[in-house]
């Protein structure tokens, strides 16, 4: 029998693949005779999955920031306010309210009242911006009632001269559910002896919590009737919230409806007051991103790296299969196949670790926070004072496709320098 490499038969072009494939999978599962190899193929299966689960992680945690400054902090406040500078009565704020309910970004409306004033209690004074409203009205526009620890918006109408407060502001004053505290306006009364400050007492019909300082220790609702007695306005009010569609489009909106609203009215938007922290939080999750996919590049030049490394060690073995018959092409595949094996493994491990830690991360927090005694999160820095989380089929998805790109472009050198290997020349090394 002739011992050439010419006298044996050639593998079959129909099980090239699955030829390619079997051999993969023997390079990428452990082995005595291949530590080398499986060595290599963990540590990139390793760097992978904790690139993919970091990033994952990541973006939920950057998803839950967006979603609590989108639904919670901003359900809270009014997407925008027709204010006007002089107090208007009910019957000059119908046109007003037409041309509100004539765009169709505008789902609906309520009158207020926005005044400065000073809470007092216990010995304690604090400056807060004071919001009249109607109740019912309000429940309309607002997600308020979500966040009440006690009490409830409608609670403002049980009886006259009753106060929502923050959590923080409550236990700055050192009240809770029906407490008494005082209000002055910045309103001086005329007095034949000394100018006064209107001042009324309230009773604390509800305490709320949202997590951000801005709103649980410098804000307090009450009553439009309450508001009218408290600054002296009678039957008037000061400005229209209303509600839209899209609050991302707010600026746009606000442009039209100052095109039809006469010269003395001006609209606020949300973004005076948030815009700031919101369009941060957009460019973090941005520059973040751009990082950890900096961090996933890194574990694929690793899987390049790796790669290179079973080649060299693999010269012999790539010798005996060319001199069977295997082509180049074969060769080549047979690696592009196990880098992408690899690819696969590891994006599997770092998805299911990913998700994980994305449904966890926020407890994990709080639990580290009383452990070490510490806050990751202070109010006064960050717009919520706890971790929040959203998991993403999008995310997910993007980054599994993106990191099997990034493996499969990893194994076109390996494989290139694979299939250029000389079976005479690696057989004599050998």
């Amino acid at each position: 029998m002739a011992n050439d490499a010419s006298s044996i038969p050639a593998i079959a072009p129909y099980a090239e693949h699955s030829f390619s494939a079997f051999i993969a999978l023997r390079y990428v599962s452990v082995g005595r005779r291949s530590q080398l190899v499986s060595f290599m193929s963990a540590l990139t299966v390793s760097g992978l999955a904790l690139g993919i689960a970091i990033l994952i992680t990541v973006l939920s945690v950057m998803n839950g920031f967006d979603r609590e400054v989108r639904e919670n902090i901003l359900g809270i406040l009014p997407h925008g306010t027709v204010k006007s500078q002089e107090p208007r009565g009910p019957e000059q704020w119908q046109a007003i309210e037409a041309i509100l309910a004539a765009n169709p970004a505008v789902l609906d409306f309520a009158p207020q009242i926005e005044a400065t004033g000073v809470l007092a209690g216990n010995g304690f004074a604090k400056g807060v911006l004071v919001q009249g409203v109607d109740p019912q009205a309000e429940q309309r526009i607002s997600i308020l009632d979500r966040f009440m620890e006690e009490g409830s918006l409608a609670g403002l109408q049980e009886a006259r001269f009753r106060i929502i407060l923050g959590a923080t502001l409550a236990q700055n004053l050192g009240v809770g559910l029906g407490d008494r505290v005082t209000l002055y306006s910045l309103e001086v009364s005329v007095n034949p002896l000394v100018p006064l400050p209107t001042q009324r007492q309230f009773t604390v019909a509800g305490i709320y919590k949202v997590g951000t300082l801005e709103l649980d220790s410098a804000m307090a609702m009450i009553t439009l009737q309450d508001a009218q007695a408290l600054y002296r306005l009678r039957d008037t009010y000061t400005g229209l919230r209303f509600k839209i569609q899209d609050l991302l489009q707010v600026r746009a909106v606000a442009a039209d409806l100052a095109e039809d609203l006469p010269g003395a009215l001006e609209v606020d938007t949300w973004t005076r007051v948030f815009g700031n922290i919101y369009e941060n939080i957009q460019f973090s999750r941005t520059i973040v991103s751009f990082l950890l996919w900096l961090l996933v590049g890194v574990a694929a030049f690793n899987l390049v790296v790796s790669l290179v490394m079973i080649v060299r060690d693999k010269r012999g073995d790539i010798a005996i299969l060319r001199t069977i018959g295997a082509s180049p092409q074969t060769i080549g595949r047979i690696f592009m196949t196990q880098g992408c094996i690899v690819g696969l493994i590891g994006t599997a491990i770092g998805i299911a670790f990913g998700i994980l830690f994305s449904l966890t991360v926020g407890d994990l927090a709080a639990m580290l926070e009383r452990m070490l005694g510490i806050t990751l999160l202070s109010a006064e820095v960050y717009p919520v004072d706890f971790l929040p989380s959203e998991l993403r089929l999008s995310d997910i998805l993007g980054v599994s496709i993106g990191v099997f790109v990034l493996s499969l472009l990893a194994t076109l050198y390996p494989a290139w320098r694979a299939s250029r290997v000389q079976p005479a020349e690696a057989l004599r090394l050998e």
